[in-house]
């Protein structure tokens, strides 16, 4: 080999290495699942407990078996989702009484405010059938994205809270929290006291 072919060689492998470093690489940004949601159709759910309610045929109703579970504790469970509405029932015995379980809610929701970036109050009145309460949407990795209570004020007082059995990332189970919102305003929007 000449001299003059040991210096075309080398200039080949500085243009390609020189061409090899202009391209750019770039990582695929981050994909999530697909999620197939199902159809919204609504099926009454009425037992021993006194209040009743609309709830997703995609989803069940389960008793509360955690230790200091009450009577009429239930969750509806959304197994598609690996997701819970924890819905806590207690009857009010007074002014008092009534005070301390309104402000039970309002602490369990503030409570997240150390991971989240709002939360805004939603209040829901319906007079014609005597359910009174406030939502609490809280945004941001919180354990619960959802959060609410109803009552009459008087005799009934049901608290739920949304939770998804999953590491709180907002970006991943966005998708599925804004679907499961209107089952929960659906809830809302179909209780009745018995």
């Amino acid at each position: 080999m000449t001299i003059f072919g040991s210096r075309l060689i080398a200039i080949g492998l500085l243009a390609a290495a020189a061409w090899g470093c202009q391209q750019h690489y770039s990582p695929k940004p981050r994909g999530y699942f697909r999620i197939e949601f199902p159809e919204k159709t609504y099926t009454a759910v009425s037992g021993d407990c006194p209040y009743a309610f609309n709830i997703p045929v995609y989803a069940k109703i389960e008793p509360d078996r955690s230790a200091d579970a009450q009577p009429c504790w239930v969750d509806v469970h959304f197994p598609q989702f690996n997701a819970r509405i924890h819905l806590s029932y207690m009857p009010i015995s007074g002014p008092d009484n009534f005070n301390e379980l309104v402000e039970d809610a309002r602490t369990f929701a503030f409570k997240h405010t150390v991971k989240a970036t709002a939360i805004d109050q939603q209040r829901i009145r319906r007079p014609e059938t005597d359910v009174y309460g406030l939502k609490y949407e809280i945004s941001g990795n919180t354990a619960s994205n959802i959060q609410f209570f109803v009552t009459d004020s008087t005799r009934h007082y049901l608290r739920g809270a949304l939770y998804f059995h999953e590491k709180p990332q907002l970006d991943s189970i966005r998708p599925v929290l804004e679907f499961l919102k209107a089952d929960i305003d659906t809830l809302i929007g179909s209780l009745q006291w018995k």
